[in-house]
């Protein structure tokens, strides 16, 4: 725990309230090395909360990157005043994202406030203004590429960077599952927590499931989300390959909070800034619901829990959508914004291969 980062965080609304957009970069305390830059337009919003969204970003970013003690430089006042406890927070907004702040802190084992003038904060007022910017050009701000090296070197056999060679060691197989329809997902409505059943359609796929995993030889385990329609899927498939079932909560779906059970329509009509904060910024959650991140966060752990187990095995997962395109994406390497990019069909079957290296 001796390493040390930089956090510089910054926020700006055009009309405050207006389109606002926050930005935060993490730096290697000692060498000053840029380790992570995030940025995102947070729809209609004020400095304030803003300035709060780019402090929350920062801190996630460096947990995410070592969780080790942190220095905080904004040129907030207010935020840096609130959370060092010297002032008093008193709009109900301020309150909320101050306890998120402080949640957020409770996985890192020291952190520092200290207010800096504007000028000194230039890197992270750049990204929040390029993340507005993307916002009112309709567009996700992602950050930049960096340059190619003229002369690559080689990356060692079996390395990360060596795709074109040949894997090294025996993988783990995940076979994913998503579960059967149900009637929300007929009128493509957001279906995260609650327990809709299978439909007769949704029985008919889990039986082809079934049938199709059954051609397969060798599958070691059947995991599946809790819920109802995940579970009844994966009755049907383990009843026929005479296999128990394990159920893991962490394999669940996104908990879409207030938007349960509404279609898109619907969600874009009553939450407009909500929807499009939601889908600039994957540590946005729905209105009392569950963001993207967070649920990166706890299917990544599921997943390494079982490569855990040991490679070799085939495991089949009986899941929902977001987790499924969350390990797509953690496969390919793909940016947050892929998940609006997937389309995965109910009773989708889709297959990774994860190697030692």
């Amino acid at each position: 725990m001796s390493r040390r980062l930089v956090v510089e965080a910054d926020g700006g609304s055009r009309g405050n309230p207006g389109p606002a957009g926050y930005g935060a970069v993490v730096r290697d305390a000692d060498t000053g090395e840029v380790l992570r830059e995030v940025a995102a337009g947070i729809g209609r919003a004020t400095n304030n909360v803003a300035e709060y969204r780019g402090l929350l970003a920062g801190l996630r970013a460096a947990a995410e990157l070592d969780p080790a003690a942190v220095d905080v430089l904004m040129d907030s006042k207010l935020v840096v005043e609130q959370m060092a406890g010297r002032w008093q927070v008193k709009h109900p907004d301020m309150r909320a994202l101050r306890a998120e702040a402080a949640e957020a802190l409770r996985r890192l084992p020291a952190v520092r406030f200290r207010h800096i003038p504007r000028a000194q904060n230039s890197h992270a007022d750049r990204l929040a203004n390029e993340a507005m910017d993307a916002a009112a050009a309709g567009r996700s701000w992602v950050p930049p590429v960096p340059a190619a090296p003229t002369a690559p070197a080689a990356a060692p056999a079996g390395g990360p960077g060596g795709g074109w060679g040949s894997p090294a060691g025996v993988p783990t197989r995940l076979l994913l599952l998503r579960h059967g329809q149900t009637a929300l997902s007929v009128e493509r409505r957001f279906s995260g927590v609650g327990d809709p059943l299978l439909t007769e359609v949704g029985r008919a796929q889990a039986a082809a499931a079934a049938a199709r995993l059954g051609e397969r030889a060798g599958l070691d385990a059947v995991i599946s989300s809790p819920r109802a329609r995940a579970t009844a899927t994966a009755a049907v498939v383990a009843g026929a390959l005479g296999l128990p079932v394990g159920v893991d909560q962490r394999w669940r779906e996104t908990d879409f909070g207030a938007w349960e059970g509404a279609t898109y329509a619907e969600v874009q009509q009553r939450w407009p800034a909500e929807l499009a904060a939601w889908l600039a910024d994957p540590e946005v959650a729905p209105p009392g619901g569950e963001s993207f991140a967070a649920t990166y966060r706890r299917v990544r752990q599921a997943r390494d829990a079982l490569l855990a187990a040991g490679p070799g095995r085939t495991v089949l997962v009986v899941t929902h959508v977001t987790p499924i395109k969350t390990l797509a994406r953690m496969a390919l390497g793909a940016p947050p914004e892929a998940l609006h990019r997937m389309h995965l069909d109910l009773g989708g079957l889709s297959e990774v291969d994860w190697y030692p290296d």
